[in-house]
């Protein structure tokens, strides 16, 4: 996961990825936007040998997250199948690999990939990012929310996708809005840490729609499942952790209605890490709505422009049992992640979708 990757950090280069399975894996449904009185995003061609012209950008991160704002935003007619969250290309998207600075690593050739859309009346570049704090770095992704600034020419950026839980409460797939980002800053006092804000307020009147739960699709979280990853979990790990120890609180266990919470303004923040950083039982980092790993980058550019911006990020682990290492809530996050971060990413981008369409 781009934005929040523990595996990554904690897998020995010898050591096979852990691939959890489980059985109950329904596809995202096909949309029905007229049980708001709305139609679906409207796809675009563009002529541009760059990036076009846009009322708004939508930047998202990870391979599950692009899954669900291809299904959200570009193919919403049809339903679709689980195992689209690993795909890797998606038609009709254009890669962007113009203007890359020097002293870039060899291996990143692109910035992202684009599409565009129209909502309403509002044009919507979709970015799907291969450009990140934690690789290549935190000045290539300054760079590239600069050349979107530049040649987009938005009035808005949201970033979108998954996140690790901040408050003990949140099961998988809650949705939080907000419209700061703090960047952590390892060895300095949390007080003394950089935060950048916008006074962008989602509009919620879609949301406040009676009709509008009908467009979530809750995290198809099964018990059975749950207690088979464990297992799997304890034989690849070879540890001998109950399903309790790994899933304090039921939090892995999603909303039987998938929370939608708008807290955008600039009042409320979410904490942006560029090492592993996990928020636990204890509840440290529960003064943020959850943890992630690019946005406060993304803030801080367009804080520096003038350009409004919000974050729209799902649940996709919650918080970890604090009384475990944290070796172990970091395999056991990216495993939830991995399993269920197609499906919450879903309910994030429709969340997204919802307050574009509200100020259109």
């Amino acid at each position: 996961m781009t934005t929040y990757k523990p595996s990554r950090l904690f897998a020995s280069a010898s050591q096979a990825r852990f691939a959890p399975t489980i059985q109950n894996t329904p596809p995202l449904p096909a949309i029905d936007w007229s049980q708001v009185g709305q139609t679906a995003p409207k796809l675009l061609t563009s002529s541009s040998t760059g990036l076009p012209k846009a009322d708004a950008v939508v930047i998202t991160w990870a391979g599950a997250e692009w899954a669900a704002l291809e299904h959200v935003f570009c193919s919403s007619t049809t339903p679709m199948r689980y195992s689209a969250r690993s795909t890797s290309s998606w038609s009709g998207w254009t890669k962007y690999a113009q203007n890359l600075p020097a002293g870039a690593p060899s291996d990143w050739e692109f910035w992202g990939e684009w599409r565009l859309v129209q909502i309403g009346s509002t044009t919507v570049l979709l970015f799907k990012s291969n450009t990140h704090l934690d690789w290549p770095g935190k000045t290539f992704l300054a760079d590239l929310i600069q050349l979107l600034i530049k040649d987009v020419e938005p009035t808005l950026i949201l970033s979108i996708g998954t996140a690790g839980g901040a408050e003990t409460g949140d099961h998988i797939g809650t949705v939080r809005a907000v419209s700061a980002g703090t960047l952590y800053k390892q060895g300095a006092a949390q007080g003394s840490w950089p935060v950048y804000k916008s006074a962008w307020q989602a509009a919620g009147t879609i949301l406040d729609n009676p009709n509008f739960a009908s467009l979530l699709f809750p995290i198809p979280t099964t018990a059975a499942d749950l207690q088979s990853l464990a297992t799997q979990f304890n034989q690849y790990y070879k540890t001998d952790y109950s399903l309790a120890d790994l899933d304090p609180d039921g939090l892995n266990s999603g909303d039987p209605a998938p929370r939608i919470a708008n807290q955008s303004g600039g009042a409320i923040s979410l904490l942006t890490t560029p090492t592993f950083v996990v928020g636990t039982t204890s509840g440290q980092y529960g003064s943020y709505v959850c943890i992630e790993m690019d946005d406060a980058i993304v803030g801080q550019v367009s804080q520096a422009a003038g350009i409004a911006f919000g974050f729209v990020r799902n649940v996709s682990d919650p918080v970890q049992n604090a009384a475990l290492t944290s070796e172990i809530q970091g395999n056991w996050g990216s495993t939830i992640y991995d399993i269920y971060g197609f499906y919450t990413s879903h309910n994030g981008a429709i969340a997204a979708w919802a307050f574009l369409a509200a100020n259109s």
